[in-house]
């Protein structure tokens, strides 16, 4: 069976000004919460971790916790 790729997480890089698709997708899951993110909506990561966060709060707790 074929699936849409709306229904599978992206695989991405993440870089200083912006990320590059590597896998198609429509959403990433937050590293923090696990909720999807959508590819429009993604404004937060990290380069370092190759993360992504769904809001800025979860990319600063995750910041804080590697300290």
């Amino acid at each position: 069976m074929l699936m849409n790729s709306s229904e599978n997480a992206a695989t991405l890089m993440y870089g200083p000004n912006g990320f590059r698709v590597i896998k198609p997708g429509h959403f990433v899951n937050c590293a923090v919460s696990g909720v999807p993110i959508s590819l429009e909506e993604l404004r937060y990561w990290s380069v370092d971790l190759q993360e992504a966060y769904a809001t800025a709060d979860l990319a600063t707790k995750r910041a804080l916790e590697d300290q």
